[in-house]
């Protein structure tokens, strides 16, 4: 099932299959490990910045941003 990155509850885990927006946002992606492909999960999707870990790192997205990543939902 494919979902926006912000519709992920805290615990699950998605892989990346697209990223909506500009050149911009992709390579700001790009730079911190987030991109097509990538195994992601959600930390915290509260009010406020997106908290993900992504390779073992956590990683902030503000929501907008967070907006533009479409994941399909994985089981773990």
């Amino acid at each position: 099932m494919e979902t926006i990155l912000i519709n992920l509850r805290p615990g699950e885990w998605g892989k990346v299959v697209a990223i909506g927006g500009g050149h911009g946002i992709r390579q700001k992606l790009s730079l911190r490990d987030i991109q097509e492909g990538s195994k992601i999960r959600m930390i915290s999707s509260y009010p406020g910045p997106v908290i993900i870990e992504v390779n073992r790192n956590m990683v902030a997205l503000g929501r907008g941003m967070a907006g533009n990543i479409m994941v399909q939902k994985l089981r773990r």
